[in-house]
This record gives structure tokens, C-alpha cells and sequence, in this order.
């Protein structure tokens, strides 16, 4: 991305522009209001460049982009216990249910059915859940795998996210040889993008392979969460992310979002490389705070070579249960302007917005659907892609 984030050529802005929308709202809308000339009427964004070093290319393999399988029973839970600002721990969902019914869960007795059986016991503890919680079939997860290569060759792996079921995520692990790096020490640290349920409560399944693994979390983790890290079996001490960018390896970074998200959640992280002759590769487990800000945020405090926008992989939160309202089009539009080269998306993107993107003509990675991932417009599960 160029210092001058309004130069967009006529054609590829028509072209971005006529993408999703009919021609009498567009023209309603008027076409200046998504040109580069109304936006250069804004004032210039001033930036702090933050230099996080180089790498020479990252992989990312889908341990699971699955989070659950059937929108209309987690929409349909979440209702019922109350609606979106709903207390997460309330809902009655494995592996942290009681048993009561919708919306009369707790943390405590939830966890007091399984405790003693973390980590070692994972199937036990899961057979237990299922009885207590509600649509106990409904949970997957979240998760992936990131190979970072140094300038010198050297392969550094880190986690992203630990899913949700116990019993699916262990069976992934596994597919993807997770469990034995896990054994052998070889992935350095793990890092919670939220406290959500299916990018966190499967936490035991990686404590079961190594419970004293580095674990980053975003400081606006609740006293339910924090509690949890330590109910899972963990013997280290959980870093409490609380500045905007840290460093974790030359051309990696960690970058700190606070935003309201639903189910009273609070707050992201997602993760930056700097390619070298490349770009910026931006990855996240859900972006809860927005394609847009994300790209902002980055545009506006990391310093990256060929001041490129390169890449950009995960769940980008644009339609997650399927549906579809105009003002999505907006984003899928805006996206455009950043000028990616790759494009890996899957998980809280949603299938439609995939295929929005696809239409658009962007340079979506497509994947194979396999493993229970739904579409091959997007990075399902097993799949993986290789910025650099």
C-alpha cells in the first residue's frame, strides 16, 4: 500500500464499485461518494512507523476454521439465553454447562464437572459435557498454524487460537501432527485472539500436550477466563498483552484491539508480518474490530517493506451467519483499495462474502472443502497458504 492510499485507477474503482450493488442504489448513492476524490478531501493520516523487522515468508496451515457446524442452533441458543449481550458463560454450552437449561449456566458449576479431569482426561470430560450442555454436536473451532521463516532460513511455529470441542479439536490436532510439535516443544507460543468460545475453551486440548506452552491474551480477558487458563491445566504464567504493537520475532508482530464484541467479550489480537521484498501480511482469528480498522491501524503504526499491503488471512468477520445486508458491500468494496495480492480467508468471512470476493475479482486463495470446511471459495480445513 502506498503512502497515498486514495491512488485507485478509474477502472479498477468502477470495477470494485459495481460489485454487489444494483445499478439504481448506486446511483442513489452517487458516484463521488466512492471516489478517491472524495476521499482526498479527508485530512492526510499522520503516521508513527513502528519498525518490527523482517521475515522471509510465513505458512499458515487451517487446523479448523469450523467454529460450528449449524448456525441455526448456536443463533437459536443464543436467543434464547437472552440475545447477544449475553454472558458467554451463561449459555449452557459444553464444555462449561451445568445442565440448567438456556441462559442458567454458570463458570463455577460448569467447570466443577470436569475439572479434575484436565488435561489428561479430554474424552471423559467431553462425554460429560455433552449430557449437561445444549446442541452438543454444534461445537468445532477455530485454529491454525503459522510457520514464520528468518532472513538466516531458521522456522519459528506459533498457534493461533485452540478451538472449542475438545473432542474435534483433538481429532485435528492430530490430522495435522499439532499434538506431537506440541510433545516435542517445536511451537514456541500460543496466542488467544478473544475470549470467545470457539477460539478458547478448547484450550485444553493444547494443555494436554504441553501445559507450560507461552500463552499471549488480550488484557480484557474476564475473571472467567483468566480462571479457566488455570482450570485447563496450565503451569506458566499467561502474558497479558497491553500495549498496541509487541514484537514477538523479527517481522512479527501482535497487535492489541480493545473493542465490545457479543456474549460480553472484550477485545482482540491479531498477529502482522513484514515480508521481506514483499509486504505486510496481516492475519486474524476473527477481526472483530473490522477489516478497516485493522488495515488502518496497521497502515498507520508498522513500518513494512515496499509500504505494501501484501497479504491477509483468517476470519474476517463480515457475514458469519450467512446472512447478507447491503452495508456488507461496503466492506467488500473497501477492501479493494488496499491493494492485496493474497487473500485467504475463511471462518467469521462467511461463504457469501467469499464469493463476493471472488466475484469482485480479488486474488482469493481457494481451498478444497474437505474435513467439513463447506466451500471452496475460501481456506477450509487442512488447507494452507504461503505468503512470501
Amino acid at each position: 500500500m502506498s503512502t497515498n492510499r486514495n491512488n485507485i485507477s478509474r477502472r479498477d474503482f468502477v470495477k470494485g464499485a459495481a460489485t454487489g450493488l444494483v445499478a439504481g442504489t448506486f446511483a442513489s448513492m452517487g458516484m463521488y461518494s466512492y471516489s478517491p476524490w472524495a476521499y482526498s478531501r479527508l485530512p492526510k493520516t499522520q503516521r508513527n512507523q513502528q519498525d518490527f523487522g523482517t521475515c522471509r515468508s510465513v505458512r499458515v496451515t487451517n487446523i479448523s476454521e469450523t467454529s460450528w457446524f449449524n448456525n441455526a442452533h448456536l443463533i437459536g441458543d443464543i436467543h434464547e439465553a437472552g440475545g447477544l449481550l449475553v454472558n458467554q458463560y451463561t449459555l449452557n454450552w459444553a464444555p462449561l454447562a451445568n445442565g440448567k437449561g438456556s441462559g442458567k449456566g454458570s463458570y463455577e458449576e460448569g467447570i466443577s464437572t470436569i475439572k479434575d479431569l484436565l488435561p489428561h482426561d479430554l474424552e471423559k470430560a467431553w462425554e460429560i459435557q455433552k449430557k449437561l450442555s445444549l446442541h452438543p454436536e454444534n461445537p468445532g473451532g477455530y485454529s491454525c498454524l503459522l510457520e514464520v521463516e528468518a532472513l538466516d532460513g531458521t522456522v519459528r511455529k506459533f498457534l493461533l487460537d485452540t478451538g472449542w470441542s475438545y473432542e474435534w479439536m483433538d481429532s485435528c490436532f492430530k490430522r495435522e501432527g499439532i499434538d506431537q510439535m506440541l510433545r516435542d516443544q517445536e511451537i514456541e507460543a500460543l496466542f488467544i485472539s478473544h475470549e470467545h468460545w470457539d477460539h478458547f475453551w478448547g484450550l485444553p486440548v493444547t494443555m494436554k500436550y504441553d501445559n507450560r506452552i507461552p500463552l499471549y491474551v488480550h488484557d480484557g480477558f474476564y475473571k472467567e477466563g483468566l480462571q479457566y487458563i488455570k482450570d485447563s491445566g496450565y503451569k506458566g504464567e499467561p502474558v497479558i498483552v497491553n500495549k498496541p504493537v509487541t514484537q514477538i520475532a523479527p517481522g512479527m508482530a501482535l497487535l492489541k484491539f480493545d473493542v465490545p464484541i457479543i456474549n460480553r467479550v472484550f477485545g482482540e489480537t491479531s498477529l502482522a508480518f513484514n515480508i521481506k521484498d514483499k509486504g505486510l501480511v496481516l492475519v486474524s482469528g476473527c477481526n472483530h474490530q473490522g477489516i478497516l480498522q485493522f488495515a488502518d491501524f496497521a497502515f498507520t503504526n508498522l513500518k513494512y517493506d515496499n509500504d505494501k499491503f501484501y497479504g491477509i488471512y483468517g476470519g474476517l468477520h463480515i457475514s458469519p451467519f450467512e446472512d447478507w445486508d447491503p452495508k456488507y458491500d461496503d466492506l467488500v468494496i473497501a477492501l479493494g483499495q488496499w491493494g492485496f495480492e493474497l487473500i485467504g480467508c475463511n471462518h467469521c468471512t462467511g461463504h457469501l462474502t467469499a464469493k463476493k470476493f471472488v466475484e469482485a475479482g480479488y486474488p482469493v486463495v481457494r481451498g478444497t472443502a474437505r474435513f467439513r470446511s463447506a466451500s471452496e471459495d475460501y481456506l477450509g480445513n487442512g488447507d494452507k497458504i504461503t505468503f512470501g
